[in-house]
């Protein structure tokens, strides 16, 4: 019964490719996990028992690579319904007893609202995690609904804008103690061909966008942040793409310019990542999940569409459109369960709640004031278990009737 569970919610699934690249005649095995894999079954198990195939499949000695895309179909509050593919790819780049990891994520979307979505994420470990690569890029043809700054914003004085969005956040960290890192990077960001959404031919003066931008002399029709940055990383976890344990601190500062790259004002922007993880069993069968965030713009004045916000990284606060709620200074936390529903390990489930505090200095709402949180469920088919990769399925609720339907490969954190 398991296997047929087990087969019927993989063709559901559809995945469209799973596949170790250029397998040589000799094979090594991958890096042991916490749990025992030769209990554990994944979608590429299931692919070879559908063709007749032995179960067990061998990890590549030269290559080690653990590649998975699927269609992707979602219905988010900022985009409806969405529909596209996803990618990702997991290797190791050097000695796997020596060297973490390394994944690199992305994919492309179209929605209903008529957006156009795609970007790239990569967490890069060099042999013998020498350097830490971290990279974030977006290209988006996009819309969002846009509200007063804080957390007690109201939806009705939502105003509907469209633009065209470029971001590149590139970051380099050279390892000076195991597990600890310091380096820094570049960020652009920039928001161009700003305009009302629907049938409007000028951007409301009442909207949120404009009385912000007017205030502090920004144009309306684009705006950009450029600068650079440093920081320092912490990151003891076993597997960067689905820890059963272990911690992950960042903290980066970021100093844009005015005038650097076409950048609008100078400002800077503190970042703050902290993961952790905590098995409920030994096994790792169920455990919990911490993750806290804060970005707090420290001096200057950013740019209506750079000011902190809900899902800027485009995983955290599930239940709420990116953008729904923004503010200078922003704080987040969420904690999750992670549990497995097959003893096989194929089909999982997990249950989060998060909450988000954001101020207005206009007003003077300060964080804590209001709370914005929300929670949800999911559920996880294993994709590959020696990368550790997932299908994620994910609803969430948060307050003023928001909600959403999320699909994604990898955990949100």
């Amino acid at each position: 019964m398991t296997r047929l569970l087990a087969i019927l919610a993989v063709a559901l699934l559809c995945p469209l490719h799973i596949a170790n690249a250029q397998p040589p005649a000799d094979t090594v095995p991958a890096q042991p996990a916490p749990h025992d894999q030769t209990r554990t079954l994944d979608a590429i198990d299931l692919l070879h028992m559908l063709r007749h195939r032995d179960a067990e499949l061998v990890v590549p000695a030269s290559s080690k690579r653990f590649i998975v895309v699927t269609p992707s179909i979602g219905s988010k509050p900022s985009t409806g319904f969405n529909a596209g593919f996803s990618g990702n790819m997991a290797f190791y780049s050097g000695n796997p007893q020596t060297t973490h990891i390394s994944s690199a994520s992305g994919g492309l979307k179209v929605s209903q609202l008529g957006q156009t979505t795609s970007g790239i994420r990569l967490n890069i470990f060099t042999p013998d995690d020498r350097w830490v690569i971290q990279s974030d890029n977006r290209l988006q043809w996009t819309s969002a609904n846009t509200y007063e700054l804080g957390a007690s914003a109201a939806t009705t004085d939502a105003v509907n804008l469209k633009y065209d969005y470029f971001r590149l956040n590139e970051g380099a960290y050279r390892r000076v103690e195991p597990g600890f890192f310091v380096g820094g990077g570049i960020s652009v960001s920039t928001h161009v061909n700003v305009r009302p959404g629907g049938s409007a031919t000028d951007i409301p003066d009442q909207s949120a966008y404009a009385t912000y931008s007017a205030a502090h002399g920004f144009p309306l029709e684009g705006q950009t942040s450029a600068g650079t940055s440093v920081g320092v990383l912490f990151d003891t976890r076993d597997n960067s793409i689905n820890a059963d344990r272990g911690v992950l601190a960042n903290a980066v500062y970021r100093t844009y310019f005015n005038g650097f790259l076409g950048g609008d004002s100078t400002w800077q922007l503190l970042n703050i990542d902290v993961r952790t993880y905590r098995r409920i069993t030994r096994d790792a069968r169920h455990k919990l999940a911490f993750w806290f965030l804060g970005n707090l713009v420290t001096g200057g004045t950013a740019p209506y569409f750079d000011l902190p916000e809900t899902g800027l990284d485009g995983r955290s606060a599930r239940g709420y459109a990116e953008g729904r709620y923004r503010g200078e200074h922003l704080l987040y936390g969420e904690v999750e369960y992670r549990g497995a529903l097959t003893s096989n390990g194929l089909l999982g489930v997990v249950a989060f709640l998060n909450t988000t505090a954001v101020d207005n200095a206009a007003t003077g709402e300060k964080l804590f004031d209001s709370m914005a949180p929300a929670g949800g469920f999911g559920f996880r088919v294993l994709l590959n278990k020696r990368s550790r990769t997932n299908l994620c399925t994910d609803w969430g609720w948060g307050k003023a009737g928001s909600h959403g339907f999320y699909l994604a490969i990898q955990e949100a954190f």
